[in-house]
């Protein structure tokens, strides 16, 4: 399983949200970079950024601190948030990021995904964020009547291969994962699942790695030290 240790990203900055509002955001490192390098000692391969910004204004907004975790560190990088056009995805795939999230568009503009695939594959990724077990969108602050499982389904069969699955209420709450829901979409589509929110310690990061996830983004356990990246990383390999 592959840990994705996480940086959020508002005005440039590394900061974390309690269950994806907005008002709760606080700063939790001094510098986006030097979080990332920090990951790369701690034997990380990938970092998971996300634009909060560009979530908000739909459009990639921190996307120079993209630029300088790609050119100065040798992690992988999957990033999220504002991300809208494909123009957009295309602008990410040529700096080298190697992971593109599409996550209010997914449900909004299916058929946008559905060309993202045909034209960039794997890179394409798909955030899916729900609560109660129906999917959110524009930064989570808006609800809609569909189910994660029917939404999942849906971009399997564009060729989605990577989802990553948010269940909103767990997220910064240090509470435990979802495991429940994250285990029903592992069984109900082929795609390879990577479970967000509520990671808090090592027995979160076994039990999802017993479960047969892809991948565990980890974030506020992280920064607070209920979580050594280093023995994550070293348990998952």
């Amino acid at each position: 399983m592959i840990i994705f240790p996480a940086i959020d990203m508002i005005d440039g900055k590394p900061v974390r949200l309690y269950k994806g509002d907005f008002e709760t955001a606080h700063q939790v490192a001094n510098d986006v970079l030097e979080t990332a390098q920090g990951f790369v000692n701690d034997g990380a391969e990938w970092v998971h950024m996300v634009d909060l910004d560009g979530s908000l204004q739909k459009k990639p907004v921190n996307f120079n601190s993209v630029i300088s975790v790609l050119e100065n560190t040798p992690l992988k990088i999957e990033i999220g948030g504002g991300i809208r056009t494909l123009n957009d995805i295309d602008f990410y795939a040529d700096k080298g990021v190697k992971r593109v999230i599409l996550g209010s568009v997914a449900l909004k503009d299916p058929e946008l995904v559905k060309q993202a695939v045909k034209e960039f594959g794997e890179l394409v990724a798909v955030g899916i964020d729900a609560k109660n077990g129906f999917v959110a969108t524009e930064g989570w602050t808006k609800g809609s009547d569909t189910h994660f499982i029917e939404l999942a389904k849906r971009m399997e069969d564009f060729g989605v291969k990577t989802i990553i699955y948010t269940d909103i209420s767990k997220d910064g709450t240090l509470t435990g994962p979802n495991t429940e829901h994250l285990v029903e979409l592992n069984n109900a589509v082929s795609c390879n699942i990577t479970a967000s929110g509520g990671v808090t310690d090592i027995n979160d990061i076994i039990t999802l790695r017993n479960n047969n996830l892809y991948g565990a983004i980890c974030g506020k356990s992280i920064y607070q030290g209920t979580l050594s990246l280093a023995e994550a990383v070293e348990v998952c390999k």
